[in-house]
């Protein structure tokens, strides 16, 4: 028990110095500030249009949406890339020789990935707060509400990006097998234009899943009570948001540990070479 805590604590360490060295990246920088300006250049140039008959100007509405968005995406591609790359140089197969080093590697994973989020985040959401009137209507209660609907989110979508990154046969893959789902699970999901725009069929399929529940949940925190009239049966949903929020993040919980133990079993130095001569193959 203790040299599982220990792996935990020196898993949490590597997380936290990755992120730092993520933000301190040139690259991951340019990220951040190219995903923030095209964001926020979507809703500046909206910036006069009214959603419907809210009475809400594009910006308004649609900013808790965005934040939603990008919270799905990162937390569901960031750890599919990262573990399947790891997989094919055989950084996977270095924590698994090491006692308790799987514990310690899925860990890290977790930390990084959930701090790497929030620079993704804040970079939209406080030019926003400058540039934009009302972004925020719901006062201290809604920023508190922001803050628990995104851990919640995070536990609800981060195990299965993590699951996507065991099952993809490769780093190629995981655009088609997690990007492309991801991508159309958003643009159904009520995130850019409203739910009720869509097909009853296509509203089914979105509430299944936690992309819409996010978005919703951030516009209640976010919006004020009368712009509910503009959602799925003139309510914000709440106790079915938790629900199914938290449905999601014990499932995830769940299969994500069983999923990642399979995975490290089949992990050797021949399925690691092997993937990395698969890799050269797409590169030539």
């Amino acid at each position: 028990m203790n040299a599982t805590r220990h792996a935990v604590r020196q898993g949490v360490r590597r997380g936290w110095t990755e992120f730092l060295q993520s933000v301190r990246s040139p690259q991951d920088q340019g990220f951040y500030l190219f995903t923030g300006l095209i964001t926020l250049a979507v809703l500046w140039f909206n910036r006069d249009n009214e959603v419907g008959s809210t009475g809400l100007m594009y910006p308004t509405y649609a900013l808790p949406s965005v934040l939603g968005a990008l919270l799905t995406f990162g937390v569901v591609i960031g750890p599919a890339y990262a573990l399947a790359m790891e997989r094919e140089d055989g950084t996977l197969l270095r924590h698994k020789a090491v006692p308790h080093g799987m514990p310690g590697y899925v860990t890290g994973q977790l930390t990084f990935q959930s701090l790497s989020l929030f620079p993704s985040l804040l970079v939209v959401l406080v030019p926003s707060l400058l540039l934009f009137d009302d972004v925020m209507q719901g006062g201290a209660g809604g920023w508190l509400a922001v803050v628990g609907l995104v851990l919640l989110a995070l536990l609800a979508t981060l195990p299965w990006g993590m699951v996507l990154g065991s099952v993809v046969p490769g780093v190629q893959k995981v655009g088609t097998w997690g990007m492309l789902p991801v991508l159309v699970l958003v643009a159904i999901s009520g995130i850019f234009t409203p739910i009720q725009a869509m097909w009853g069929w296509v509203q089914g399929v979105a509430q299944v899943f936690p992309v819409y529940w996010t978005g919703l949940g951030l516009r209640s925190a976010f919006l004020p009570a009368e712009a509910a009239a503009a959602e799925l049966g003139d309510s914000w949903r709440t106790g079915p948001t938790l629900l199914v929020l938290s449905a999601w993040a014990v499932a995830g919980l769940l299969v994500a540990p069983r999923v990642l133990r399979r995975m490290a079993r089949r992990q050797s130095g021949s399925a690691v070479q092997a993937a990395r001569e698969a890799a050269l193959q797409w590169v030539r």
